[in-house]
């Protein structure tokens, strides 16, 4: 046998054995490990959080390119054991790249309590929003903790060039609605407030004032501004609290009570 076929042989084992570190496209959307995040948590939200008067969480966002930081954060976090859950208010990636997404999944999948995650402005770039949608599931979603309502929305216009319903009154409507005898109090959250530049702030009135007509409307939460601050955007006492990148190292902890709520900025 030739030389160049006995090469050829173990060279093809070779190839074959190391599938595993052949890299796609980085916008190909292939995807492995979990995926249906948002769904897969909230089931356990839910469930955990059934029949509980009072309710803590997290709110975080703007993990793209911290991974180091967004681990340090889960393993914070873990340290705690009176947190129900996470809302991570979106940004996982830089540039719409489909490992970003995966590293960022896997890195928060560390978390010991569940967690949901809303879709960016970046997550919106090249076929990010694909992918985001295949591990993550729809970019409009909600769940009821204790008796509170999430209301989670893409409120990435800009991303979209108007061309679509941002933010999608039609699923805001219809969550008022849906499930209402399972809850008396609401939350929104989202990842760009309305005034912000990337909102479509032709219809920002008209958003608060569908807002407004969920029982209850607490406070709304949103991130993409990398840093923290409050602020009552509409002078109507609805406050609005931006959270910080992970790169400030530095999340909210919201509790809320049968008599209200309290904030706490938590810094790591």
């Amino acid at each position: 046998m030739k030389l160049s076929k006995l090469l050829f042989i173990p060279l093809i084992g070779l190839f074959m054995g190391g599938c595993d570190m052949i890299d796609y496209h980085p916008y190909d959307v292939r995807i492995s490990g979990p995926t249906d995040i948002n769904n897969r948590n909230i089931e356990k939200i839910e469930a955990n959080c059934k029949g509980k008067t009072t309710i803590r969480f997290v709110t975080m966002g703007d993990s793209q390119r911290w991974y180091d930081e967004t681990l340090d954060f889960v393993n914070h976090l873990n340290k705690r054991d009176d947190i129900d859950f996470v809302i991570h208010g979106g940004d996982f990636s830089d540039f719409g790249v489909t490992d970003e997404f995966l590293w960022q999944r896997d890195i928060m999948n560390k978390l010991r309590v569940p967690y949901v995650g809303l879709i960016g402005n970046h997550d919106c770039l090249g076929t990010g929003e694909e992918t985001y949608r295949a591990i993550f599931g729809d970019s409009n979603f909600s769940f009821i903790a204790g008796r509170i309502k999430f209301v989670c929305l893409n409120t990435n216009a800009l991303e979209f060039d108007y061309s679509r319903p941002i933010p999608d009154f039609d699923f805001i409507n219809a969550q008022l609605d849906d499930r209402r005898e399972e809850y008396d109090r609401t939350i929104f959250s989202m990842h760009i407030r309305p005034f912000c530049f990337e909102f479509n702030n032709n219809v920002a009135q008209v958003f608060q004032y569908s807002i407004k007509k969920f029982p209850g409307l607490l406070f709304c939460t949103a991130a993409h501004e990398h840093h923290v601050f409050e602020e009552d955007l509409f002078d109507d006492g609805v406050m609005y609290y931006m959270s910080d990148c992970m790169k400030n190292r530095c999340y909210y902890i919201f509790t809320v009570t049968p008599d209200g709520y309290e904030r706490e900025v938590v810094y790591y």
